[in-house]
């Protein structure tokens, strides 16, 4: 029987989610708490690979299972796992059903913070900086969704199948008085630390040591930059992921205490 697991975990101890030898991954964990629990060798297939020190607020993960449990697993599993990776639901599905193909959409929230704040560390990126730029940053994001191909913000495009992706919301959020700020894309796939490269570039933007014009150039000329400017992993959170078949509201009460009950305004062009 083929399960599909509804997961959230924070990112910060782990080296990603693939499993690869000698390091400490949320597929290994997640694996070895599996089979510790069910007693048999488990596989587990993601819907996404995030990269160390990355957060997920909305995860998906098949597995299939031919054994049979006589307790409730999903609390088992709850408190044999560490505490910074929370399991939400456990859904039969049919047999064809998988995790990484079958999404037809994702969405990544990424935070920052301008001041220092201990209570925002590892779940927000602090860049001090005083008078951000926000409505140029929104009109650079606005210019994503009129575009396809992102070759330019993409790690490793020579490795990638196609460059291409349709995006079909980019918003910037900010606080009521600004100092905190939250980035949204909403797309059908992601490249390699796609939104980590555009949250670098819109950064130099609010700073003004960037047009918009110059970042339309990299979507109309896709060629990536010399400089990556490359933002922190730990801001970014994969935030919601999306089946023809199955179509889960966020728990956001599980993503992060500190963005929860924050009030975000967007910002306008």
């Amino acid at each position: 029987m083929r399960y599909f697991f509804h997961i959230g975990y924070n990112g910060s101890q782990y080296s990603g989610w693939q499993r690869f030898p000698d390091i400490v991954s949320l597929q290994q964990v997640l694996e070895t708490t599996l089979a510790r629990v069910l007693k048999t060798p488990i596989a587990i297939f993601g819907c996404g690979r995030t990269d160390a020190g990355v957060h997920a607020s909305q995860f998906f993960f098949h597995v299939d299972l031919d054994v049979t449990w006589d307790y409730d697993l999903l609390f088992r599993l709850n408190k044999t796992l560490p505490d910074d990776i929370a399991i939400f639901d456990i859904i039969p599905m049919e047999a064809d059903a998988h995790a990484r193909f079958h999404a037809t959409a994702r969405a990544y929230d990424y935070f920052i913070h301008t001041y220092k704040d201990p209570f925002l560390s590892g779940v927000s990126s602090l860049y001090i900086s005083r008078d951000l730029d926000l409505s140029s940053m929104q009109a650079a994001l606005s210019l994503l969704p009129k575009y396809t191909d992102y070759r330019a913000f993409c790690k490793a495009p020579d490795k990638s199948r196609t460059t291409r992706c349709s995006i079909t919301k980019a918003q910037l959020y900010a606080s009521a008085n600004g100092d905190r700020l939250r980035i949204h894309i909403s797309a059908n796939r992601f490249l390699s630390k796609m939104i980590r490269l555009v949250t670098g570039k819109l950064l130099l933007i609010g700073r003004r040591e960037l047009s918009v014009d110059a970042f339309e150039q990299y979507l109309i000329t896709p060629e990536p930059p010399e400089r990556a400017n490359l933002a922190y992993p730990h801001g970014l959170f994969l935030s919601k992921v999306t089946y023809p078949f199955l179509d889960l509201p966020c728990r956001p009460e599980f993503s992060s205490p500190a963005h929860a009950n924050a009030s975000w305004l967007p910002v306008q062009p």
